[in-house]
């Protein structure tokens, strides 16, 4: 961290060292010494080493941080950020409009397959392939419509999440269409400390906040 005042000093420094004559004196004393490099900031700038000490040249050190530098007369001015301002940070790569859409409308058909599932174990409902494939087919073509929907790298890593969410979805889903081939019955008790139901929970909660938020979040449930 770099506070104002020790910058401050370092640019009238800077400034009295280069408009004062001192490397045109020493010119033949002058090397280059390495470059300055202030912490949390990607800039940089070479120093010069003149009688054992290290110089900057102020419009560089204006650069770095972030400020600006006035030539009057044979004054040289330079302004420092406020303290605690610092360089404005860019904003997080969002989402794009249609990429949420098209996630949204897959999201919510995971979910619809999901609920349906669930009620029919609870209810005791047989559970066929002729209409859990419908919505597996219909949260499919969801899903291919995301991915189609993609525009940029947060929308892409959105989507390999959407897409782990779905093959958990299926896994889960073929588990349970095993299960009531080999038995009319199946407990409800299945989805309680079930760690695929909870990582499939998990990852709908993580995919439905980045919607809002519109920022590409890892969650390590989706994976």
């Amino acid at each position: 961290m770099y506070t104002m005042q020790r910058l401050m000093c370092a640019g009238v420094l800077a400034a009295g060292a280069f408009s004062g004559g001192v490397i045109g004196a020493n010119a033949q004393a002058a090397r280059q010494a390495g470059t300055l490099v202030i912490a949390g900031q990607p800039d940089e700038a070479p120093l010069v080493r003149i009688n054992g000490r290290s110089y900057i040249d102020v419009e560089s050190l204006a650069r770095l941080t972030h400020g600006t530098v006035q030539f009057q007369g044979v004054r040289t001015i330079l302004t420092l950020p406020a303290e605690g301002s610092g360089a404005s940070k860019p904003e997080p790569p969002q989402l794009s409009e249609g990429f949420l859409g098209a996630e949204i409308e897959a999201l919510t058909q995971i979910r619809e397959w999901r609920i349906s599932l669930v009620n029919a174990v609870n209810r005791s409902y047989p559970i066929g392939d002729d209409w859990v494939g419908a919505i597996r087919r219909t949260a499919e073509a969801k899903l291919q419509m995301a991915l189609a929907a993609t525009k940029t790298g947060p929308d892409q890593s959105a989507a390999q999440l959407l897409r782990n969410e779905f093959a958990n979805m299926q896994q889960m889903s073929d588990q349970l269409l095993q299960m009531h081939s080999k038995a009319s019955y199946i407990s409800p008790d299945i989805f309680s400390n079930n760690p695929l139901d909870a990582k499939i929970l998990g990852c709908e909660q993580a995919l439905a906040s980045m919607a809002m938020t519109k920022e590409f979040q890892d969650e390590a449930q989706c994976h």
